[in-house]
């Protein structure tokens, strides 16, 4: 039998998705995210499962893999497009490859259009296929970067993707919109971008005229992928604290989830990083939070128990991350940065003292 599991990480709308047999109790995940590993381990371990491959679909620009940390992890392969340009893989795939875990495989397509290296991985009784970017529900991956070709693409989805069967379900790399999955004849059907009566030409100019800002990480996240994720320090992080739910960052520091901090901010010390005026300004601050620039961090460092975790907190969590590097270094072992800082969490409407509304 089929072992599944569809898995969101929301900063990046990816999905990735996990595939077992459960007669061999091998596994695959596609397009893992780098923050999401202890989640996806956890999830191995719970099913019982072994980890074999890490395939991604292509070379991504909104989220750095986790692809090098799993195999550090659990001694999985990572196989990526041939036409990627990636370096680090164990395995590089061609059309027509496939993907074994246990009895069950995945045929891989060639998807170009979105970038060079685009794979579709198709489940070998064809019940199943898995697009990335080349295809998303009611839309498809942009063609403006990262050798992006539209009339490409728009061949890639028509002889690879429209010619499987009409009731094969489609799983994209993302979604923006809550929707998880599609199938065949719905896109042939309803994409307003490729689907219907509309022409290559007409995807062309489509596509020529999206007006797309660059994605927010493409910077870290397109030199990270191209070296399957691995950090520039080559090593892995250390084992995962137990103290909270955290997130290891591909920039080397971890992250809290903000619900469980609102539970148990009597748990820890919050320790804010703003100028003062910051601190007691429109934002306002966490309850009980203590407020040391960054600046000044370094000379008042003696002034911070270590009775407690210290959580690290800024404006945006760009100052608090740094902060978090800097307790790490001091020998500080429970630390965490919240991610987004006050405007991530005044925007979740976590409570606040001070501030406007505060």
């Amino acid at each position: 039998m089929l072992i599944f599991r569809q898995l969101f990480d929301q900063e990046s709308s990816t999905y990735t998705y996990l595939l077992g047999d459960s007669d061999t109790n091998a596994a695959l995940l596609i397009d893992p995210v780098f923050e999401q590993v202890r989640r996806d381990t956890a999830l191995l371990r719970e099913l019982g499962l072994k980890l074999v491959a890490v395939a991604d679909t292509h070379c991504h620009a909104d989220h750095v893999t986790s692809a090098w940390l799993l195999k550090q992890q659990t001694g999985a392969e990572i196989l990526i497009s041939a036409a990627a340009g990636v370096e680090g893989a164990d395995r590089y795939l061609r059309h027509g490859d496939r993907i074994a875990f246990g009895k069950r495989y995945l045929e891989v397509r060639e998807t170009p259009g979105h970038t060079d290296g685009c794979l579709t991985y198709v489940l070998d009784d064809e019940s199943m296929a898995f697009t990335g970017d080349a295809l998303l529900i009611r839309g498809c991956g942009r063609t403006d970067f990262q050798q992006g070709d539209a009339g490409r693409l728009y061949r890639s989805i028509h002889t690879q993707i429209f010619s499987l069967p009409e009731t094969t379900r489609l799983y994209p790399g993302h979604d923006y919109n809550g929707l998880t999955a599609t199938s065949v004849a719905e896109e042939k059907r309803f994409n307003p971008r490729c689907g219907g009566q509309i022409s290559e030409r007409d995807f062309i100019g489509y596509m020529s005229n999206l007006g797309l800002a660059h994605p927010k990480k493409i910077d870290l996240a397109v030199p990270a992928n191209l070296h399957c994720g691995r950090p520039q320090s080559g090593s892995a992080p250390d084992e995962t604290p137990d103290w909270a739910p955290l997130a290891y960052t591909f920039a080397g520091f971890w992250e809290i989830d903000p619900q469980w901090l609102e539970e148990h901010l009597n748990q820890v010390l919050v320790l804010d990083v703003r100028e003062p005026e910051e601190f007691q300004g429109p934002l306002g601050h966490l309850p009980g939070a203590r407020s040391i620039p960054l600046g000044a961090l370094s000379t008042r460092i003696e002034e911070i128990p270590r009775d407690r975790p210290v959580v690290t907190v800024c404006r945006a969590g760009a100052r608090s991350a740094q902060a978090a590097v800097l307790l790490r270094r001091a020998g500080f072992e429970r630390v965490a940065n919240l991610g987004g800082g006050m405007l991530r969490w005044r925007a979740d409407n976590h409570p606040v003292e001070g501030g406007v509304g505060g």
